[in-house]
C-alpha cells in the first residue's frame, strides 16, 4: 500500500506536505514522487514546487485557492516509490585527501580506519539526489554508509572552495560555488554544479543518482 503525506497551511498562501517518521530514504522517495506528480499536473494555482529531505511545499499565486484536483493530488495514496529507469547518471572525479580534503585524516582516525578506507566506503554508493537548498545548485545527497555520518564542524569555515566533496550528518554533498560552510571535507572535484547562464542552472536535480570516482 503506498504513503500518503499529512498537509497544513504554511503562511497565507503555501501548503506543506510532510511524510511520518521513518527511514529518510523510503521518505524521501515519497517525497519526490508527490513532487513529480504535481509538476506533471501544472496546476492553475500553482506558483512553485519545492521538494526537500521529507516533505514538499506547494506555493500558490497570490491570492489564489487549492483547487480540487491540488487537493485530490495531496489526499490520495502514492504509489510505493521504484528506482525510475530514466533517472539521470553522473559520475564525479574526485580527488581525496590533500589540500583538497583536509578533515579526510581526522574522520579516519575518528573512525580507527585508513584513510583509504573512507575513500573506498565514501565513493562505494551509488547516491540519490534528495533535494537541493542551502546555496544554489547545492544537492544532498542520500546514500551515505552509516560509519560516515559525522558531525558539521562546531566552527564552520568561512570559505569552503568550489567542488568541495563534503559530508555532513547524514548527507554528503559537493559544494558548487565558494561559501562558508561547516561540512567535513574529504575531497575536490572539477565537476560543474552550477551555471547560472544555462537554461537549467543546477546540474543535479532531485532524484538524480550520482556516483563518485577516486582519482
Amino acid at each position: 500500500m503506498g504513503s500518503r503525506a499529512r498537509w497544513r497551511w504554511s503562511g497565507d498562501r503555501a501548503l506543506l506536505c510532510e511524510f511520518a517518521p521513518g527511514d529518510v530514504v523510503a521518505r524521501n522517495a515519497q517525497a519526490r514522487s508527490l513532487y513529480q506528480r504535481l509538476v506533471a499536473r501544472r496546476l492553475d494555482e500553482v506558483e512553485d514546487v519545492v521538494p526537500a529531505a521529507a516533505s514538499v511545499l506547494v506555493l500558490l499565486h497570490p491570492g489564489a485557492e487549492p483547487s480540487a484536483a491540488l487537493v485530490d493530488v495531496l489526499d490520495r495514496d502514492l504509489p510505493e516509490p521504484g528506482d525510475p529507469a530514466d533517472a539521470r547518471r553522473h559520475e564525479i572525479d574526485v580527488c581525496y585527501g590533500g589540500n583538497g580534503g583536509p578533515d579526510l585524516a581526522e574522520l579516519a582516525r575518528l573512525r580507527g580506519m585508513a584513510e583509504r578506507e573512507i575513500v573506498a566506503m565514501h565513493s562505494s554508493p551509488t547516491y540519490t539526489v534528495g533535494f537541493l537548498g542551502f546555496t544554489p545548485g547545492f544537492a544532498y545527497l542520500i546514500g551515505l554508509p552509516a560509519v560516515l555520518e559525522t558531525p558539521r564542524l562546531a566552527t564552520p569555515r568561512t570559505r569552503v572552495p568550489a567542488g568541495s566533496v563534503a559530508v555532513g550528518g547524514s548527507f554528503t554533498a559537493v559544494y558548487p560555488r565558494p561559501t562558508p560552510g561547516g561540512w567535513r571535507l574529504l575531497g575536490r572535484t572539477e565537476f560543474s554544479l552550477f551555471d547560472a547562464s544555462a537554461p537549467s542552472p543546477a546540474r543535479l536535480a532531485p532524484g538524480d543518482r550520482v556516483k563518485f570516482v577516486p582519482r
